[in-house]
């Protein structure tokens, strides 16, 4: 397999360094991407140099994750208008746990195999290196006209720019820098990858290799994602579209995907699947013959939301998606956790009640006529009389009674009227 040549057909190479190409046809070799710490989990936008790490294990050479546990500390300015807020030991102790937890579900970190990945911090190595020795072995390789000349840098300092640059995230590039000289030296690590926007620290780094080392390192970077519609990658009005289940379900997490535009879905098929070739073409020509079947963003959903949650989260989106469509039964229901029912059903008007009111056994009239769901008792044996009136997705009679049987995820029934019109009674 050719690194190179399957990025570039998927739509994700932006920059590569002369004879990177080449070296990685002619040599099994180390390569490293950095994740930034600045939160316990990572988020979709993560998901591309995650893929770029597997594409980089199935093409025989060994990955390295590296998670910036003092690089974190320092604040990345590339691609920011803003310094950020830097964070305090723990929270970066506990966001670094998370991500390499993540990391963990789509790289091969089985030691017995011939290119296993591995997962390392540089705060295991930055710790006990003294500002005078930095400056004095780091800081003197590396002018700073060269400093000054990154685009993240100028940006910056520019005539536009309000805030300027503190020393703080000036320094970012020598950190980032010497991440790839210390894995050159210590893991025989030969390239380093990362996003478009990263450039500038990533040629620091080869730079820094070649006059502190006197070595060759080699640099390639993926294009960032943008959205046909102008807005932002990974984003939804909730905010970030994290991988951790718990900060978002994997049925928001599919459904995102599966409300991709036409346009991002062809681009998004190539980036975030390892489909072959033919078999992407083919999904193409098909959705562009049946687009309302939205084949592409279907197939998408189901690729990704399996390798970041899993076959059986999958399974249990499909479930949810389908219950706002009158697809589904009780047991799919009740098959859901807390949070994916509170997904599906956001916005859903909702009544609380005790658990004393469902253990003695609530009737099906004031069930729906007294938490504000239906007018009255009479419009209710009205809609009763219609068969329109459902407990949990199924049909109900005037004699049902609602009880602990009956609940969803221990703490929901879902009551609903005709198709369209649903009611969630919350446990407290």
């Amino acid at each position: 397999m050719n690194f190179v040549e399957e990025l570039k057909w998927r739509g994700m190479l932006h920059d590569i360094m002369p004879e990177t190409e080449e070296y990685l046809l002619k040599n099994k070799t180390t390569g490293y991407i950095g994740f930034d710490p600045t939160a316990d989990s990572l988020h979709i936008g993560s998901l591309v140099p995650i893929i770029i790490l597997m594409h980089f294990q199935k093409a025989g050479h060994s990955p390295i994750a590296l998670v910036g546990g003092a690089t974190g500390m320092v604040g990345d300015p590339s691609g920011k208008s803003d310094e950020r807020n830097l964070l305090d030991e723990e929270t970066l102790n506990k966001n670094v746990a998370g991500v390499k937890a993540q990391l963990a579900r789509f790289l091969d970190f089985d030691s017995s195999s011939e290119n296993a990945a591995e997962l390392v911090n540089n705060y295991d190595w930055m710790k006990n290196i003294s500002l005078i020795d930095f400056v004095r072995d780091v800081g003197k390789h590396i002018t700073v006209n060269y400093m000054m000349a990154k685009d993240s840098v100028k940006k910056r300092l520019g005539e536009d720019s309000k805030t300027g640059m503190s020393f703080t995230e000036f320094t970012y590039q020598l950190f980032q820098g010497y991440d790839f000289y210390h894995l050159y030296k210590e893991k025989n690590c030969k390239i380093q990858m990362g996003g478009s926007d990263q450039w500038g620290n990533i040629t620091t780094g080869t730079e820094l290799v070649r006059r502190k080392a006197q070595g060759k390192g080699y640099a390639l970077t993926c294009k960032l994602i943008t959205k046909a519609d102008g807005t932002k990658f990974g984003k939804t009005a909730g905010g970030n579209v994290w991988l951790d289940a718990g900060r978002t379900s994997p049925y928001k997490f599919y459904q995102y995907w599966l409300n991709s535009s036409d346009e991002d879905a062809e681009k998004y098929i190539k980036i975030f699947t390892f489909l072959d070739k033919e078999t992407i073409e083919n999904l193409i020509a098909q959705h562009k013959e049946a687009p309302h079947m939205r084949i592409l963003q279907k197939r998408i959903g189901e690729e990704v939301t399996v390798m970041a949650h899993g076959r059986d989260a999958y399974e249990n989106a499909i479930k949810a998606s389908n219950i706002l469509f009158g697809k589904s039964t009780a047991e799919d229901l009740k098959s859901l956790d807390e949070q994916t029912i509170l997904d599906i059903f956001e916005g859903v008007p909702q009544a609380e009640i005790t658990k004393s009111v469902i253990e003695n056994g609530l009737e099906i009239v004031p069930a729906f006529a007294e938490n504000g769901f239906l007018k009255s008792n009479g419009e209710v044996r009205r809609a009763l009389k219609e068969n329109s009136i459902s407990v949990n997705k199924e049909k109900v009679k005037d004699d049902f009674i609602i009880s602990n049987m009956n609940l969803i995820a221990n703490k929901f029934v879902l009551l609903q009227r005709g198709k369209k019109s649903y009611f969630l009674l919350k446990v407290i």
